[in-house]
């Protein structure tokens, strides 16, 4: 399950364009205090944001972030799936248990 979000994904997105659309760059400071988010949360978004298209190589792109994470999902899932089968695989290389009565 994801975590909530602090900040709506419309005020990021307000923020975002605020900045970049300002025109000399303004402090991210002041672009937080107008908007009531925290300076080192735009900062994190303008990272990302520059990431996503190419301009950083410091961090990974959104798209690359949420390919990981489906990955390591799926890995998991299929590592449960292998110990399920490697169990089910000894129990019948074992051969068949002690007689049951039939009634």
């Amino acid at each position: 399950m994801a975590a909530q979000r602090k900040y709506p994904l419309e005020l990021r997105e307000r923020a975002l364009r605020l900045w970049r659309e300002s025109g000399p760059r303004p402090p991210i400071a002041q672009v937080a205090r107008q908007l009531g988010v925290r300076p080192e949360a735009l900062r994190t978004w303008i990272g990302q944001e520059e990431a996503d298209r190419g301009e950083r190589s410091d961090r990974p792109a959104t798209e690359m972030t949420e390919e990981n994470r489906r990955l390591r999902r799926e890995n998991a899932e299929l590592r449960r799936v292998n110990e399920v089968l490697r169990a089910a695989s000894a129990r019948f290389a074992a051969g068949p248990g002690p007689a049951r009565g039939r009634s």
